[in-house]
């Protein structure tokens, strides 16, 4: 069952790059979350019961309700329907995460550890690069609040790769800067939008004018 939740988490990874409409990525991003709700009750529900209800509100609270709400928010609030600022054309792009994903699977091949849950590091390594790859390609400050979260989610699969008996820990403090995170750069845009009527990053090099 955990092998099918990754790997249809691998397959909304490729959608982003597929993807240009705005919705779409705050779909994915809470369909990533009830993704990580079912990886995570399928792999810790043998831990203390504490550290299981954190992650659990986590991952379906947090990450697949309370986020999405507020990008969709973000959305609304700046009129964001597409996203046309990709600086690489979807096919290549399409190439290079593919070619990661496939790079990261050979990899774990040679990795030799008892402690490295390699079913989870695998798509958590290519997560976190294609959530910088995905920020790297766009100029459009929504999009990179959408890779930094990508980023968290491949964090927080690091986390039960890595993490040992206590994987909520790691995932609590990486939760609490992500939160801050969100509600900073939420507002950083939005201060963004109503002074240059638009939220293309090229804008940020008027700021030291």
């Amino acid at each position: 069952m955990v092998i099918v939740l990754i790997v249809l988490f691998a397959a909304t990874l490729i959608y982003f790059f597929l993807s240009e409409r705005v919705a779409n990525f705050i779909w994915l991003l809470s369909v990533q979350g009830a993704l990580l709700f079912g990886i995570a009750f399928n792999n810790l529900i043998h831990i203390q019961t504490l550290g299981l209800v954190v992650i659990l509100l986590e991952t379906l609270v947090v990450k697949a309700i309370v986020i999405p709400w507020f990008l969709n928010r973000l959305r609304h609030k700046n009129q964001l329907k597409r996203v046309h600022e990709s600086k690489v054309p979807v096919f290549y792009s399409l190439i290079l995460i593919s070619a990661v994903l496939i790079g990261c699977f050979l990899m774990s091949y040679t990795i030799d550890n008892e402690v490295i849950q390699l079913r989870f590091f695998t798509v958590a390594l290519a997560t976190v690069i294609g959530g910088m790859y995905f920020i790297i390609i766009h100029k459009n400050i929504f999009s990179h609040l959408v890779g930094f979260l990508i980023i968290e989610n491949g964090a927080f699969l690091l986390s039960l790769a890595v993490g040992g008996e206590m994987p909520f820990l790691v995932s609590l403090a990486v939760l609490l800067d992500v939160l801050i995170a969100v509600l900073v750069i939420g507002v950083f845009m939005n201060k963004v939008k109503d002074t240059f009527d638009t939220i293309s990053a090229s804008n940020l090099s008027q700021l030291k004018d």
